[in-house]
């Protein structure tokens, strides 16, 4: 709890700060409230509480936790710059992030599925805000329209199934409910089965699963790249650490009722991230059908579900967050200097900037799966855990659809290093060099000694 108040008392903080114009104190503010609510992580860890029954803060919630505020921070940093002088809306977008991680840290702690949907909403109300806080651009109008209106269409089906779980068990508590599962497996009410598959609906909109994954694409094009890092790295760990505590917590002893229907999603999912990304010309566009393809390959983590499955999902999560925040940051970058974000504006960027160019070309390793790096740990535990139950066709198309992401990933490297460009050399602030360096080192460190994340949980 002292994590949520830290982060929610340092949002007012900041707001106050630009209601008084004391613009250079926001950036400082938060990279302290972020770094005090990690500490009260480290001092939490292995001491579980539970609040009124509602929430708990257990070594899993503890974990993601981590990742997620990590994330933030890294996001935080690559504001350098960022902002027009005078902009007035700064505050705004610190404030509407850090209460948008508050629930976060709700959705990766939850006991009680109202909860759950308190943190669920706590979250995306913010990020329709973000999506289209630069009010006099259409495309982020759009975008903040669209992300609204599928999330509270999504809202709808988790709600709806919420209620059906309720109206069969008596409870919200995902202990009692996984209990009534465990006392009842032979005469489950009829109203828990519909249930399960809307919260699952409802869980894959918000994590941009296919077949549910339409706004996804539009929305982080249109969104302020800043917000679209946040949402395609911070965000997803977030949605998939909610998806695994209630899917391989409560739900686990109806596995095998629900396990076909995700693992059709999974295919589509992997089948349809993947092979859109492929003709993507905008590198925006493109990370964000990839984004959709590693929502696949995280879901392996619940089609066999293991005691390493959570410990599998914060790898990948991390994995994924840290090799795309360099994406992100190098995009900011570019599209500063060339106004673009077209793969083309790559091109012979590693000529007069070796840092950013090594950096993304590490992140695009990472997020092809190549050996040594982060990303490829995150497939390996995934396809292990998958195999267990030996599910070799599933595995065969994760494969051939990683292949193909080969391509599109190998694509940004070839332009970057082999592509002749205008030489434009970016401006690099101390801060995104910072990011950069730190990201590239976390994506090696796990790839080449996993160990240090493995067995975290």
């Amino acid at each position: 709890m002292n994590i949520i108040i830290t982060i929610a008392v340092t949002a007012f903080l900041v707001l106050y700060a630009g209601l008084f114009k004391a613009r250079k104190t926001l950036l400082p503010f938060t990279l302290i409230g972020l770094l005090v609510a990690l500490g009260f992580v480290a001092i939490s860890w292995n001491n579980p509480i539970t609040y009124y029954g509602m929430m708990r803060m257990d070594n899993f919630a503890l974990a993601f936790s981590a990742i997620s505020i990590l994330g933030t921070f890294f996001i935080f940093l690559l504001t350098e710059r960022y902002f027009a002088e005078g902009s007035d809306n700064v505050a705004e977008y610190f404030t509407l992030i850090l209460f948008s991680l508050c629930g976060m840290i709700i959705m990766v702690s939850y006991q009680n599925l109202s909860m759950l949907f308190i943190g669920l909403e706590i979250m995306s109300v913010a990020l329709y805000i973000l999506a289209g806080i630069r009010k006099l651009n259409f495309a982020s109008n759009e975008a903040s329209l669209k992300y609204f209106l599928m999330g509270a269409f999504s809202t709808g089906f988790l709600l709806f199934g919420i209620t059906l779980i309720y109206g069969a068990t008596g409870s919200f508590d995902i202990n009692v409910i996984q209990q009534y599962l465990v006392n009842n497996v032979n005469s489950v009410s009829s109203l828990f089965y519909p249930g399960v598959i809307l919260i699952m609906i409802g869980l894959c909109f918000k994590v941009g699963a296919a077949p549910f994954h339409f706004w996804a694409p539009d929305v982080y094009e249109g969104a302020p790249s800043l917000i679209t890092a946040f949402m395609s790295t911070v965000v997803k760990t977030a949605g998939f650490a909610a998806f695994l505590r209630l899917f391989a917590g409560a739900f686990e002893p109806l596995h095998d009722f629900w396990t076909p229907a995700l693992m059709v999603i999974v295919v589509i999912t992997l089948c349809v991230g993947n092979i859109t990304a492929l003709y993507q010309k905008n590198f925006k566009r493109m990370l964000a059908y990839s984004s959709i393809s590693h929502a696949g390959y995280m879901l392996f983590s619940l089609v066999v579900i293991t005691a390493n499955s959570a410990s599998n999902v914060l790898v990948y999560a991390a994995a994924y967050t840290f090799a795309s925040i360099i994406a992100f940051a190098v995009l900011i970058l570019v599209k500063q200097k060339t106004g673009s974000d077209h793969i083309d504006s790559f091109n012979g960027l590693g000529k007069k900037n070796p840092l950013a160019a090594i950096a993304l070309t590490v992140a695009m390793l990472s997020l092809a799966g190549i050996p040594l790096t982060a990303g490829f740990i995150g497939k390996y535990v995934m396809f292990l855990n998958v195999m267990e139950r030996y599910q070799i066709t599933l595995v065969i198309i994760a494969i051939l659809n990683a292949l193909v992401g080969f391509y599109y990933y190998f694509k940004v490297i070839i332009a970057v290093w082999f592509k002749e460009g205008v030489d434009t050399v970016l401006d690099e602030p101390l801060q995104y060099k910072m990011v950069l360096i730190l990201s590239a080192i976390v994506t090696l460190l796990i790839g080449i000694y996993p160990s240090l994340i493995l067995n975290l949980i």
